[in-house]
């Protein structure tokens, strides 16, 4: 898929909670085609301790507003320097980049049934999920959401996950949905489910992986590596896999988990 360099305009930023926002981005012509679990590199203007570009999510692609939606956890001086963005601010962005989930036209042993693909989430790891599910409503498919976090307030955009498919909860301290993670949630005990694609903390991503391989069930992870150049370029973000050592930048970040070796 081409890469593209782009000055993309705020149209908004919004505090979904201390450590999260949700930054609009627009242009005048139309954006780009991007997939599921794609994502940009942003260039963090303002800040002289911020060198190199921070990679985000792909979290939602507005085509009838011709918005990019990028979820951002404040984690550092540079996703701070983000959070300070206002409308009207331009922002450079590299993407999109990297290998997004497969789609029902994929390879991946898919099925039709309605509520037969899982998407898993925790923390801001859910970013992908959401555009991965308004794809799979578009393509006549109802996709289940189960989404973790430690307490309700953080959970996310949960409105924005509903106008797709069913939502399912966890939190640590039970203040919302089931008490627990998400692999102990008993609509894994209740449906069956065709594909599972996950994205979030590692521990989560294997916990599922490993329901997954015991179920026999496709799954495919978004891994959420240390990433730099974007490009596969500076090898910092290479995971070791059944074909030897990848970038997950350029051959990622979304891998079926046959190819991993969580399970070894």
């Amino acid at each position: 898929m081409k890469k593209y360099v782009l000055d993309l305009r705020v149209v908004g930023v919004s505090r979904l909670h201390e450590r999260y926002v949700l930054i609009r981005l627009t242009r005048e012509e139309r954006l780009p085609q991007m997939q599921p679990g794609q994502f940009v590199e942003v260039k963090v203007e303002g800040s002289v301790a911020t060198f190199l570009r921070r990679p985000v999510s792909v979290n939602f692609v507005d085509r009838e507003h011709n918005e990019l939606w990028l979820l951002v956890a404040v984690v550092g001086e540079g996703t701070r320097q983000m959070a300070r963005l206002q409308a009207g601010d331009v922002v450079n962005v590299v993407g999109p980049l990297g290998n997004g989930f497969s789609g029902p036209s994929g390879g991946t042993a898919w099925r039709t049934g309605p509520g037969e693909v899982l998407l898993v989430g925790g923390g801001v790891g859910v970013a992908p999920l959401l555009y991965q599910g308004a794809v799979l409503k578009e393509a006549g498919l109802e996709p289940v959401f189960l989404l973790g976090a430690r307490t309700a307030k953080d959970l996310l955009m949960l409105d924005e996950f509903r106008k797709y498919g069913e939502v399912f909860v966890t939190t640590e301290d039970g203040s919302e949905g089931e008490r627990g993670f998400v692999t102990q949630h008993t609509v894994l005990q209740k449906r069956t489910f065709g594909l599972i694609q996950t994205c979030g903390p590692t521990p989560m991503m294997k916990a599922v992986a490993h329901f997954a391989w015991q179920q026999g069930v496709e799954c495919e992870a978004s891994l959420e590596n240390m990433m730099a150049c974007g490009l596969g370029a500076c090898l910092c973000c290479v995971e070791k896999t059944t074909e030897g050592n990848l970038c997950v930048c350029k051959d990622g970040p979304v891998f079926n988990i046959k190819k991993l070796l969580w399970q070894i």
